[in-house]
This record gives C-alpha cells, structure tokens and sequence, in this order.
C-alpha cells in the first residue's frame, strides 16, 4: 500500500517559543507527522483532557481527551509550568501515562537532563532541533502506538471473558442457525471404519 506509516503519527509540541514551535512543526511536517502546537502546559493539559488546577488533579477520563497523540515533544523552561511539569503530569495519569514524552532545552544542565530522564521522559534533546533528531522520535511513537493498540484488543478480551463465562463460539454454537449441516463437521470415533 501507498500510506506512509508515518503519516499516521500524531505529535502535540509544546514551546512558549514562536520561533522554535515552528522549527518543530516544520521539522515534524517535513517528517510526514500530524503535528498541533501549543504555547504553554496549561493548553496541552487542556487539549489531552487534564485540566490544570493549582493543588487539585483533575480525574483521568479518556473521553475528556480532546486530541489523540502518539508523542509529546516539549521544551523544559516555559513561564508557569515546565516541561518537566508537563512530564510528571503525563506519566501520573492512567490514561495517557503511555505516550512517550521528549524533552527539550537549549541549556545543557546534566541534572536537568538526569531528572527528566528518570522521570519517565523518553529523550532529553538540546536546542536547535534539527531533523536528524527527528529519526529518532519514530521508535518511541511505535512502541507506544503499539502499546496503544494491544490495550484496545485486550479490552474486548476480558469483556468476553467475563460475559457469563461463555465464549463465543458456544454462543455460535447454540444458535440454531449455526447448526446447519454445511458447517459442522463428522465426528470421527475409534470405533469408525476410518481407523480400522
């Protein structure tokens, strides 16, 4: 097929930064990734569903997320709330704790970098951003896309399981339109000609 596999990535980039919020999406776009850009943490906490509200989390609810994304990619120092924040955030609600989140800053501080590191962040890029770097966005969005697609399969799985502990193929099975003889097979005994 013609698709691009990548096209089908979505990257919500945060920067209070005009000027490197285009670099990203230009970069981004040029990758062939769906890219929305925000200006601050409290609009990307509003666009996935978390609302921000000082000393309170807001409850988790995936029909609240107003975008699906498969990376974030953020700068570290933004007025209000940093990167590191964002981070934090992410990594502390159910329903979005598996989308992979980058972080970025044009200062090279090893403990900066340590701590977004150990706090869940996939990658911890320096300023500019160039497209080389964008290469290496592709595992994260894989595993997490794929993360994402097994949880959506399991989902039905226990649902069925716990459906009156009868599968589904006994369901079938005791429709009488699925008795017809065109789709059961001869049981074949030891005591049948078969075997002898």
């Amino acid at each position: 097929m013609g698709v691009d596999r990548q096209a089908q990535f979505h990257v919500l980039a945060v920067d209070d930064s005009l000027i490197d919020r285009k670099l990203i999406e230009r970069l981004l776009t040029t990758s062939s990734y769906q890219v929305t850009t925000v200006d601050s943490v409290s609009k990307a906490l509003e666009l996935l569903g978390l609302r921000e509200e000082p000393g309170v989390l807001s409850p988790d609810s995936p029909d609240k997320n107003e975008i699906e994304v498969n990376l974030i990619i953020t700068d570290y120092c933004m007025p209000g709330m940093t990167g590191y924040d964002l981070l934090k955030r992410i990594k502390g609600s159910s329903s979005l704790k598996d989308i992979p989140v980058v972080i970025m800053s044009s200062e090279n501080v090893p403990s900066r970098i340590n701590r977004c590191l150990e706090g869940g962040a996939e990658e911890f890029f320096l300023k500019p951003m160039q497209l080389s770097d964008m290469t290496k966005l592709r595992p994260y969005m894989q595993k997490g896309k794929l993360k994402e697609e097994q949880q959506q399969q399991s989902q039905p799985e226990e649902k069925n399981s716990n459906d009156g502990n009868v599968s589904h193929k006994r369901k079938a099975a005791m429709d009488d339109d699925e008795l017809k003889p065109e789709k059961t097979r001869p049981r074949l005994s030891c005591s049948s000609s078969a075997y002898t």
